[in-house]
């Protein structure tokens, strides 16, 4: 039986293929779109049984050449550029192509575990998993709001039990590697610590919507934190949801972007004492972001605690220490 995972060679889906493989797991169906070959990077050291084409995965689904085959789906494959203009695309790629796949989760009881996101949250200041905290401020959180929206329908009218385990997760602001590839819509830490080997100093933006320079806040969780709660969502079955994914603990850029210089220097200097410095500087905020822009973001971790995760989150200096430890290193 395979294990399928859409997005593999991504960021996510390639570390969820590293943590399967540790995990003694290597009959896994390996889903991507590899226009941009230069992800097959996050795959190369990887144990898998087969490789297929999102397209053609999609219509051998729908051909039946796949029934009883699979154990279970996850599904990280998405168009996750924030700034993507084109609805229609994002909307045929992450709502339509996600409902086909659970459709056919479904149909076989196979557990269906997809990613979610923190956008749809738009720029409220309460996480917790409910309609009325959902303000999505872009296509993309739209198309993840709506298939958020599509599950809860469809759970709603039958219940999990029966029919094998669906679970969304609500990804905050994830770093960590493999994200190269990602370009612009790499993280943070990520673009932090490029700046830095380059200029020696990483640039954050000035304070927006009662925030000070580079005070805005968001949940940063380290990827690998984010892979351990999908494999545990693996192990307990008879959990189905939509929770978030995330910290629980709202820091500072400033934080960040402290850690991310200390990691690459060896110091251990607070934000304050770095701006002062010049290490970190401060640039006016985008006017194209203003009214599209999360200023402060911390998951709600109620749900998944409830649900029975016990599992611990890295905070920003533990996490982003490590992420740095593995870029020097490339």
């Amino acid at each position: 039986m395979l294990h399928v995972v859409t997005g593999a060679a991504g960021f996510i889906g390639s570390r969820l293929v590293a943590a399967l493989n540790r995990a003694g797991i290597t009959e896994i169906l390996a889903v991507d779109d590899l226009e941009d070959g230069a992800k097959v990077r996050n795959l190369a050291a990887a144990e898998i049984a087969d490789y297929l084409d999102k397209r053609e995965f999609l219509a051998q689904l729908k051909s039946g050449r796949l029934d009883g085959s699979i154990e279970a789906v996850l599904h990280q494959g998405a168009c996750s550029d924030t700034m993507e203009r084109d609805g229609r695309y994002m909307m045929e790629n992450n709502y339509g192509y996600s409902k086909a796949l659970f459709d056919w989760c479904r149909e076989q009881e196979a557990p269906f575990l997809y990613a979610s996101s923190a956008s749809v949250y738009g720029a409220g200041v309460d996480f917790a998993e409910q309609r009325e905290n959902e303000r999505p401020l872009n296509a993309y959180a739209y198309s993840k709001f709506l298939f958020d929206q599509y599950v809860r329908r469809r759970l709603g009218q039958t219940g999990a039990a029966g029919a094998g385990q669906v679970a969304g997760l609500r990804y905050f602001n994830v770093y960590g590697p493999n994200e190269a590839h990602k370009g612009r819509m790499a993280s943070v830490a990520f673009h932090a610590f490029h700046q830095f080997r380059a200029e020696g100093r990483v640039k954050l933006f000035e304070g927006s919507d009662g925030y000070g320079d580079g005070g805005q806040l968001r949940d940063f969780v380290h990827v690998d934190d984010a892979v351990a709660v999908n494999l545990w969502l693996l192990e307990n079955r008879e959990v189905s949801g939509i929770f978030n994914c995330g910290t629980g603990r709202a820091q500072t850029f400033n934080e960040l972007a402290a850690a991310v210089i200390n990691a690459a220097s060896g110091g251990d200097q607070a934000a304050e004492d770095l701006a002062r410095r010049g290490l970190i500087e401060y640039i006016p905020f985008p006017p194209q972001l203003a009214g599209k822009y999360q200023s402060y973001t911390q998951a709600d971790l109620g749900a998944l605690r409830a649900a029975g995760y016990e599992g611990e989150f890295m905070p920003v200096k533990e996490g982003v220490a490590a992420y740095v430890a593995e870029l020097m290193q490339a």
